[in-house]
């Protein structure tokens, strides 16, 4: 059996926002703007130095955008772009998934109704109906 090539849209993803000390700091923006300081806090025992390249190299990549709050000294916040705002519901999936492999009880998101711990389901719009992952193809972009 010959093996298949990686899947250039998941070696895109993990080059925009592949590490870990990213994903930290996306999740830790899910709230809203923060200021260094804020996201400092808001992830703990990453350095400063760290913290300052990841949001360097995901502004870079569209995913994070820096905003001015004060000219003099200059101060930023930083703020998800649409872009950022879309890993959320992938971030969700990864900590349900963790969390899952970490506890007995399989941990994760829960339906605020009634407490049930919520299932990803892939969604065909066309059909309008769950699809199975046996009936997914992959998706390749070239």
């Amino acid at each position: 059996m010959r093996d298949q090539a990686p899947d250039p849209a998941l070696d895109a993803a993990l080059a925009r926002v592949g590490d870990r000390w990213s994903l930290l700091v996306t999740e830790a923006l899910l709230g809203g703007p923060r200021r260094f300081k804020e996201l400092s806090d808001r992830v703990p025992g990453i350095a400063p130095n760290i913290l300052t390249d990841r949001l360097r190299r995901l502004e870079r990549e569209g995913v994070v955008v820096a905003e001015a709050y004060s000219a003099r000294p200059v101060r930023l916040a930083y703020r998800l772009t649409d872009d950022g705002q879309e890993l959320a519901g992938v971030l969700r999936l990864l900590a349900a998934w963790g969390g899952r492999g970490a506890t007995a009880e399989g941990e994760g998101l829960r339906h605020a109704a009634c407490g049930s711990v919520l299932e990803a389901r892939w969604y065909c719009p066309t059909c309008s109906r769950s699809v199975d992952d046996d009936e997914a193809s992959a998706l390749r972009y070239l």
